[in-house]
């Protein structure tokens, strides 16, 4: 998916590994898990609503007032040890997650070793390698389950440890302007940190098919200034209450001077982080992906000039919404509300932007050439 008013593309900032990344989406770098110290991990807002975090994290210190006017004045030493607090009190939840393809990041989710970290970071591996904050001996961890679409997965060290499990925010809140520090193991730099405020929220990314990954729409995206390195992917996004608001999955990639874009990195919201984890946990999979489909397999269809000209259906699943609305292999979708979807990239987005059950109308060129418009009620996009 392009940004708006933007020619590039989106990076996964997915785990370390040799190769040229040659699509306009490049992983940005991280596998992590998500810790929760609080009382309970679990969210009461949705969890694909607006990303956001802790609307107190990364305000300045109180104005001082000056010659009678009130000035910015933020106490240098003050923001310092918030900063050193932070990365003292969050940098012992975030781990290095090592598979046979490169490294990553993770989240230590619960006291039991789930942690949680992208699912483009897990790959098609079932066993992994993770080495704690502070330490350099490898303990063994297994694969809970891997959810794609939403590239979030769940790995359970084996044995018992002494883990610190972090603490989330509810992303709902957070603001744009907050500060936040990205956590992670970079470029294979263990334990690295980097600054920067939330850019926005509410953002919808598309990830690149690559490797082990079949590629991901993203809805709610947290976009933020820290930088987000190849490594960083599965790793935390904190605020300055020492809680974790996203995953750091995706940099934006600059067509025009290669490599990552500087100040463009994305986030997945952590309320979407720990309704997904907790589902895994608990279930063995996800059982209520909350995003909505059409219940058709799709894929792009040329024009006669070349051009993307909409998304074509290959299969239509039975029971579906798109089922009972008439839809057939062959046509293609053209529209869905007033969006056009010249591709199942941009057909995917705007989906994402969508809820199960909702009902909306569908453009379709049919087999004769003719173009209709019909109602179709969205299914829900199956969790497994």
């Amino acid at each position: 998916m392009r940004m708006a008013g933007y020619q590039g593309g989106i990076r996964r900032a997915g785990s370390l590994a040799a190769g040229a990344l040659t699509l306009a989406l490049v992983a940005a770098a991280c596998s992590g898990g998500n810790s929760s110290g609080s009382s309970s991990p679990h969210q009461t807002s949705s969890p694909h609503g607006q990303s956001g975090g802790n609307a107190q994290a990364g305000q300045a210190p109180a104005a001082q007032a000056a010659g009678g006017q009130a000035q910015a004045q933020p106490n240098a030493a003050t923001l310092q040890r918030a900063y050193v607090r932070v990365v003292h009190g969050v940098l012992p939840s975030v781990v290095e997650i090592r598979t046979s393809a490169g490294l990553g990041s993770g989240v230590i989710f619960d006291k039991a070793g789930h942690i949680v970290t992208n699912a483009h970071v897990v790959g098609t591996a079932k066993t992994f390698s993770v080495v704690l904050s502070g330490s350099v001996t490898p303990l063994r961890a297994t694969l809970v389950d891997s959810y794609p679409p939403d590239d979030l997965a769940v790995i359970k060290l084996t044995g018992s440890h002494h883990l610190a499990p972090a603490t989330f925010a509810d992303s709902s809140k957070l603001q744009v302007g907050d500060v936040v520090l990205a956590m992670g193991n970079p470029l294979g730099f263990a334990s690295s940190v980097t600054d920067g405020i939330v850019s926005a929220t509410g953002r919808t990314v598309s990830e690149p098919q690559g490797g082990d990954s079949p590629g991901a729409t993203l809805p709610d995206a947290i976009q933020t200034s820290a930088a987000i390195n190849p490594g960083n992917s599965g790793g935390a996004l904190v605020n300055l209450s020492e809680q974790v608001v996203g995953i750091p999955t995706l940099a934006a990639s600059d067509p025009q001077l290669g490599g990552a874009a500087a100040g463009i990195g994305f986030a997945i919201p952590s309320n979407i982080v720990t309704n997904i984890a907790s589902q895994i946990i608990k279930s063995g999979r996800v059982t209520n992906s909350h995003r909505a489909a059409l219940g058709v397999r799709v894929r792009t269809v040329v024009g006669a000039n070349g051009q993307p000209a909409g998304a074509g259906i290959v299969s239509v699943l039975r029971g579906s919404g798109a089922a009972r609305a008439g839809l057939r292999a062959g046509e293609v979708i053209t529209a869905v509300g007033r969006s056009p979807t010249p591709d199942t990239e941009t057909l995917a987005a705007v989906l994402a932007q969508m809820r199960p059950g909702q009902r909306v109308p569908v453009t379709v060129l049919k087999h004769g050439g003719g173009k209709v418009t019909v109602q179709v009620t969205l299914s829900q996009l199956p969790g497994a």
